[in-house]
């Protein structure tokens, strides 16, 4: 969610339990502005927080002039003094996936280790030596790869509010007025502001109906498994709320027929795998 709003943002989402204190939020409304400032971002988001056993890791993210592909993530344990995210490579997540289990720590240094014993293939009944593999991997790579991965999988924007330039330059829709009542209560209207995977998938007769400048996303209601979303309108029905099931903690809001949205994260950051075996 947007740093300028965050107060007003914050109180949209309180109803999913999660939020934070008077002092974090005031600290976060000064610090992010100085981040800002620092980094030279085009704005500063607050992504949420990542409980740990003995910390808990505050995430922010600075967006420059593409919003999708100038993207920076920091994190903090006091809202104050930020330390910047090393972006999440595919050898990191590989190790990350086989050896980080359970619970955040919340200390940056610690390190996760997973053993691996190799035996090598023989036709032969001889005793054969076995190879220990020890993959180790800091607390700090699981930030990243965790951030990383609920950005992929669960981050949200309404149909319409990111436009994208034939230049592949994608940037914030400042016509966007918000859906209607009636398009906010539809999966359809949502999108992953990630990159696109399920598009090629789309017949010839149905890629007619899109508008390459806003429909370059993947839509909510493609989602496998069907029914990790629960839809909701709060606040007497002037707020729409989605929950991601998959990753539990993590809230998006709309206003209907205003721009106003934004998503914030709040949990242990664990996937839920368990989703398709309770729906």
């Amino acid at each position: 969610m947007d740093s300028n709003s965050l107060f007003y943002s914050l109180e949209l989402v309180a109803g999913s339990g999660n939020t934070l204190n008077v002092e974090q939020r005031t600290a976060l409304q000064t610090s992010l502005v100085i981040l800002k400032k620092n980094y030279k971002f085009h704005r500063v988001l607050f992504w949420g927080k990542i409980l740990g056993l003995k910390e808990d890791y505050f995430i922010a993210q600075g967006r420059g002039e593409d919003e999708m592909k100038d993207k920076k993530t920091l994190y903090s344990f006091n809202c104050m003094d930020w330390m910047l995210l090393a972006p999440a490579t595919d050898s990191v997540i590989e190790e990350v996936s086989k050896t980080a289990k359970g619970r955040f720590v919340g200390d940056p240094s610690y390190v996760y280790e997973h053993v691996e014993i190799h035996r090598p293939g023989g036709r032969d009944d001889a005793i054969q030596e076995e190879e220990e593999v020890v993959t180790k991997v800091n607390e700090e790579s699981r930030l990243a790869v965790t951030v990383h991965r609920i950005d992929e999988e669960a981050s949200v924007v309404p149909r319409g509010a990111y436009l994208k330039s034939p230049h592949g330059l994608v940037q914030i829709n400042r016509s966007f007025g918000g859906l209607s009542h009636s398009e906010a209560g539809k999966l359809d209207n949502f999108l992953h502001f990630s990159k696109a995977k399920n598009l090629k998938k789309k017949s010839i007769l149905e890629m007619g109906d899109l508008n390459p400048a806003i429909d370059f996303l993947d839509v909510l209601s493609d989602d496998i498994p069907k029914g990790s979303w629960s839809l909701q309108l709060e606040c007497a029905s002037r707020v729409l709320v989605l929950r991601s099931l998959l990753w539990p903690g993590l809230t998006f809001f709309h206003l209907p027929t205003t721009p106003q949205h934004g998503h914030i994260y709040i949990g242990d950051g664990r996937k839920n795998l368990d989703l398709p075996f309770m729906l």
